[in-house]
């Protein structure tokens, strides 16, 4: 098939009332969809809760000052997590860690990720698509479950860059 037989059928799909099209020819594959109406993700996302941070007050009175400095400093965030990178998912669907039930999971935190490397599987209307890195580094948190629903732009992965 050459471009304008796709843009032919594309054109096909947008003036038809027809909201999917699969064609096989000569081993290629074409699949046209009408997109649908864009919900922005901070309008469908529920609120996550946020992090309690100890006030002074709440600080435990000590006799000794490095003791109460201790308990203050575990209170706030660590310094290298300001440098990790955030992966978010790209679409609406259902996050897989693995390719199938049975199968290892694609990465584990700790493990070092390289650019093209395929990170996890979004599953949005039966299509599965391979989420892939963008760039080098070590997996720090995995922040959705196996199996569960994920949002646009949702962040999946906690990674600090390489």
């Amino acid at each position: 098939m050459d471009l304008d037989e796709v843009r032919e059928l594309v054109k096909l799909v947008e003036d038809s009332g027809i909201e999917e099209l699969e064609i096989s020819h000569e081993g290629t594959t074409i699949r046209i969809q009408k997109s649908r109406t864009f919900i922005p993700a901070a309008a469908t996302v529920a609120p996550q809760p946020l992090p309690v941070a100890m006030s002074p007050a709440a600080v435990p009175q000590t006799s000794s000052p490095a003791a109460g400095q201790a308990a203050a400093g575990a209170a706030s965030p660590a310094p290298e997590r300001d440098k990790w990178k955030e992966i978010r998912s790209p679409i609406v669907g259902t996050f897989y860690r693995a390719p199938s039930p049975e199968a290892e999971p694609f990465v584990r935190v700790g493990d070092r990720i390289s650019p093209g490397q395929t990170l996890c599987i979004v599953e949005a209307m039966k299509v599965m698509n391979e989420i892939e890195a963008e760039f080098a580094g070590v997996v720090k948190e995995i922040l959705v479950e196996n199996a569960q629903p994920v949002e646009a732009e949702a962040v999946i992965f906690l990674v600090e860059p390489v």
